[in-house]
């Protein structure tokens, strides 16, 4: 590393130091005040203000979420065109989930039913603490920084929408970071290859026979057969899948019948299927409607997988990337912060954005029994270790930096 980089460096943990109580600010701002997707309106807002009063200016290709822009002023940033030399993309996502909060913060969800219970509320503040810092460092930036703040990402839409209004166009690369639960506070996990799973999502329905509650053999419980079908519906990770082939089906609704006295004559099942295989992924359809199917016919029903939708795709960071991110770890945050992990079944939607351009997703570590951060994501407890934000802001910024500084010299 050049006595430039250590400058440049130094410079970023001197920033990030500086802003890192407005970066905890901003985060309990937004926690307070979650929006499920789609509905970012006031999130989208309060994120405009900011940039505004950074002077960063933005466009608002879709109704929620912005995409702003940060121009370097290093030698020959930009070609003579007007185009960047080199152009990184930076995403946070900003939706949040319908969760009713009961952490007991003073920062708690005002908005009933609704909670950042995933950690985007903090990968906004991040995010704004990194244009902060890269504001401060155009001189030190070879390109452009495209920072993307996107809608939608728990209901798995987000991605497209903002890859479909072109914020892909001419961007060399693409980083984001996620805080994860399952990994220690402050240290940081960048490996190569899958890290988040192919996310599916679909519904059943069960169709029987109602009758009266005290005369069972005159219908065909449609609950009954519903229920049969979550069980049967396990088998497929235990019996049709390799030992080897991390998978999971979860059925996460049952809703069915009408009255404590009525056996039920329609039911109906909502899941999602996390796989990293392909193969795996392409034949679960066919698994879920086969066995769903035969259960439910076995008790007199008949049952129906009325819709299958594919979200999004594994998260697969690119070998390259995940080396530069690791050297950006120890750069400005140390090597004790170079961490690791085997990775989720959990999906996102920066999977999209991988799969066009090379890039990064790096879990940030927020595990902190010292404070409480233990629970995992999407619980209704789910709380951080807010001291790893600063940090998190300082590695996007690092990051930039050097993918923007790769053969500018």
């Amino acid at each position: 590393m050049s006595a430039h980089d250590n400058s440049v460096t130094e410079r970023i943990q001197e920033l990030g130091a500086q802003y890192a109580r407005r970066i905890i600010e901003l985060r309990r701002r937004f926690h307070a005040h979650p929006e499920p997707s789609l509905e970012e309106f006031e999130t989208t807002a309060a994120i405009a203000r900011e940039l505004d009063a950074l002077k960063i200016p933005y466009v608002r290709p879709l109704e929620t979420g912005l995409v702003a822009t940060i121009s370097g002023t290093a030698p020959a940033a930009y070609r003579a065109d007007g185009t960047p030399r080199r152009r990184i993309l930076v995403r946070a996502d900003i939706d949040a989930l319908r969760v009713t909060e009961r952490t007991g913060a003073p920062f708690a969800s005002q908005n009933a039913g609704l909670m950042h219970a995933c950690g985007h509320d903090c990968h906004i503040a991040m995010l704004l603490g990194a244009c902060r810092i890269l504001a401060a460092l155009t001189d030190a930036l070879h390109g452009e920084a495209r920072v993307v703040f996107q809608p939608s990402e728990e209901n798995g839409s987000g991605a497209r929408m903002m890859i479909d209004a072109g914020v892909l166009d001419g961007v060399d690369g693409v980083f984001a970071q996620h805080i994860w639960s399952e990994v220690d506070a402050g240290t940081v996990s960048c490996e190569p290859g899958p890290r988040m799973a192919s996310t599916d999502w679909f519904r059943i329905d069960v169709e029987g026979t109602s009758c009266h509650g005290a005369m069972p053999q005159r219908g065909a419980d449609a609950i009954v057969a519903a229920a049969e079908i979550v069980n049967a519906l396990q088998t497929i990770v235990s019996r049709d899948v390799s030992p080897f082939e991390p998978a999971v089906v979860t059925i996460g609704e049952l809703h069915g019948g009408t009255a404590r006295n009525v056996i039920a004559g329609t039911a109906y099942l909502t899941g999602t299927v996390r796989t990293y295989g392909e193969d795996t992924h392409r034949r679960m359809p066919e698994l879920i409607a086969r066995i769903a199917s035969h259960t439910a016919e076995a008790l007199g029903a008949t049952a129906t997988l009325t819709n299958y939708t594919v979200a999004h795709s594994c998260v697969v960071n690119d070998p390259a990337a995940s080396k530069r991110c690791r050297a950006s770890v120890a750069k400005v945050l140390g090597e004790p912060a170079v961490g690791s992990y085997r990775g989720t079944l959990s999906g996102e939607d920066f999977s999209e954005y991988l799969a066009r351009v090379p890039g990064v997703l790096a879990f940030l570590g927020t595990r902190n029994p010292e404070v409480g951060a233990v629970y995992a994501q999407h619980s209704c407890y789910y709380t951080v270790d807010e001291s790893v934000l600063p940090k998190g802001a300082m590695l996007t910024a690092q990051y930039a930096v050097d993918f923007l500084a790769e053969d500018a010299r």
